[in-house]
């Protein structure tokens, strides 16, 4: 059966535990010993630790679950041990192997033997994990699907191939079966499947119409961020086009992915001067205010609505790939949800 796989465009946090005993859950701190020096970092934890693999070690780095004696995130495996070293190693509690059914309902745009697509809802996590073991979308799915979907049986994420943010909206693309999984897997390894998003972005960028590239890893400063990295992390690289601009304060923003990586449109707007409308990571200029200079711009009835915005401005807006068993160009729209269409509108009317 081949490996299942996922694009990670959503949301993966860890949030530590305090001392105690090795394990899930837990924090542990580990010290290199004199003949862990000059090991690469993921070897030696493997060697130190009891009961992580190697490659277990390597997701954890990159989750940002590792931290060194200073407190500083370590993601690069290949880092060379100093002997004596301390770090820490947040190891999160484990996902529940077999999500349950739940009867939420689904705004599905697509579907049929092989393939489902979905018009997924600010707000909606994709998958279980801690702090959301239910009300998600593969709770969803599991119910609308049954055992139809491809992984069940042994995979948390059944029919994901792909992952949106908790609160970002728009198309997603589910495998019903594991030969639709490995085409659709493929093809986002590939890079054939294409992803158009819209978003409400602070000021305009100029020029109009370019291309975003830089790598990105883990914030060294909030494990919780990531950030375009000037060592280490994954090659990354986002289109965009102006659609629409509103004086010099907003732009309605078209952004193509190249690369699927973690918050990647939001890290690569806010690391070009023009974060998204309501990111709550993102979108704070150098003085800790959302909008800065170009909220200012805003007519003061309006203002509020702009900066209070609850969540970020992002939309899924097209998807494009092969269909797994016909291999026929399929492609998909969905429009503006009401809260981003609004101050779309209000915009119009200024």
């Amino acid at each position: 059966m081949p490996e299942r796989t996922e694009i990670d465009d959503d949301d993966d946090e860890y949030t530590g535990t305090e001392d105690g005993e090795t394990g899930e859950g837990a924090r542990h701190r580990w010290t290199a010993p004199d003949d862990a020096g000059g090991q690469r970092l993921d070897k030696a934890l493997a060697a130190g630790l009891p009961g992580l693999s190697r490659s277990r070690v390597q997701a954890l780095l990159e989750r940002g679950c590792v931290q060194d004696g200073t407190g500083r995130t370590v993601t690069d495996p290949s880092v060379k041990v100093k002997r004596g070293q301390t770090f820490d190693v947040f190891i999160p509690e484990a996902e529940p192997a077999q999500p349950e059914a739940q009867d939420i309902p689904l705004d599905v745009v697509y579907e049929d033997e092989d393939v489902l697509v979905i018009d997924k809802p600010a707000g909606m996590v994709v998958h279980p994990a801690a702090g959301n073991p239910d009300g998600t979308l593969v709770n969803a799915l599991l119910a609308h699907c049954g055992d139809s979907l491809s992984g069940i049986g042994g995979v948390r994420r059944p029919g994901i191939v792909h992952r949106l943010d908790k609160d970002t909206s728009g198309l997603m693309v589910v495998a019903k079966n594991d030969r639709a999984h490995h085409a659709l897997t493929e093809q986002f390894a590939g890079r054939t499947l294409s992803r158009t998003y819209r978003a409400l972005v602070w000021g305009v960028p100029s020029p109009r119409e370019g291309r975003i590239e830089g790598n990105i890893g883990r914030s060294s400063t909030d494990r919780k961020k990531m950030a375009v990295v000037s060592g280490g992390g994954k090659h990354a690289a986002t289109r965009y086009r102006v659609v629409r601009s509103f004086g010099t304060a907003l732009a309605l923003v078209e952004c193509t992915l190249e690369t699927g990586r973690t918050h990647q449109i939001r890290v690569h707007m806010a690391h070009i001067g023009h974060p998204i409308v309501g990111d709550p990571l993102y979108g704070k200029g150098r003085a800790g205010r959302a909008g800065g200079k170009h909220a200012s711009a805003l007519p003061e009835p309006h203002r509020e609505r702009f900066v209070g915005f609850p969540r970020q401005a992002l939309h899924a807006a097209e998807l494009t790939f092969r269909h797994p068993a016909t291999g026929e160009t399929v492609r998909f729209q969905a429009p503006l949800p009401a809260d981003i269409k609004d101050l779309s509108d209000i915009l119009e009317s200024l």
